[in-house]
């Protein structure tokens, strides 16, 4: 089971994560949702498409953009599509 753990609680578990360029995408569902929050940034790869970005909120600590979530990605990387990932903020293991 990989886990992404923030502040001390666990935010997204899964034993099916697709790992891309040594980063694991957890499937949205496997997401605990109640601590994230949509912001307007957004990223362009160019060969998996615009990825949206999600702030987190555990108890008294946040972080800005640490997540991000590729809703229509290009051909590619439609493997990972509304598969969510997680900067080093949110501890993967």
């Amino acid at each position: 089971m990989i886990t992404a753990q923030f502040a001390g609680k666990t935010v997204a578990e899964s034993d099916s994560t697709v790992v891309v360029e040594g980063n694991h995408y957890f499937p949205s569902d496997s997401v605990k949702w109640e601590y994230f929050t949509k912001t307007e940034h957004a990223t362009v790869c160019p060969w998996k498409g615009e990825a949206s970005y999600y702030s987190i909120s555990v108890d008294e600590t946040s972080a800005d953009n640490v997540a991000w979530q590729y809703q229509t990605p290009l051909t590619d990387a439609a493997n990972i599509k509304d598969y969510v990932a997680f900067y080093p903020a949110v501890t993967v293991s």
